[in-house]
């Protein structure tokens, strides 16, 4: 069972069936759609969020109690390898006022402290320099181009940054 974690104005708190119509709302929103997923993928569905939230594998963002986003997260158990990575996004109304870094920073204490990961990882398309900014700023740094990673709404194939972030290193 995944914890509610909060501070200030943020909450994350497990993402429930309930919130996969408005979900899939925020996610049709231009300034998200054109980060997320192409047309043919099931990425933007409702019934994905919903699976999401049977599994256990995202938060609901939420902003002075209003639902503002989405945040998923994937843990590699593998001794050798453990990390986990990041995933975020939010409404328009919510974008461009310090909320992604100010969630991803509740999520990636929670992930080091509570979960012991000693390294976090978050791969934003190339092209996406606000999410990269954004992100520089709670201390990921990056790695490297992941060439022709992930196919956008356009359907064509499109360059993505990983960038990782070690225990220490988060702000």
């Amino acid at each position: 069972m995944l914890p509610t974690l909060r501070d200030g104005r943020m909450t994350l708190r497990p993402l429930e069936e309930r919130d996969a119509t408005d979900l899939e709302t925020i996610v049709e929103q231009p300034s998200v759609r054109k980060w997320w997923g192409s047309d043919d993928s099931d990425s933007r569905s409702a019934e994905t969020f919903a699976e999401d939230a049977r599994k256990q594998l995202a938060f609901a963002v939420e902003v002075d109690g209003a639902l503002a986003g989405w945040l998923g997260f994937y843990e590699e158990h593998e001794p050798d390898y453990r990390h986990a990575s990041l995933d975020i996004f939010l409404a328009i109304e919510h974008q461009g006022a310090g909320l992604g870094p100010h969630a991803l920073r509740l999520a990636a204490r929670w992930l080091i402290d509570e979960r012991g990961h000693h390294r976090l990882t978050i791969d934003p398309a190339c092209a996406n320099v606000r999410a990269i900014r954004a992100y520089h700023t709670i201390g990921f740094r990056p790695v490297g181009i992941m060439r022709r990673y992930e196919r956008g709404p356009d359907g064509a194939w499109h360059d993505a940054l990983l960038m990782d972030l070690l225990a220490e290193e988060l702000t």
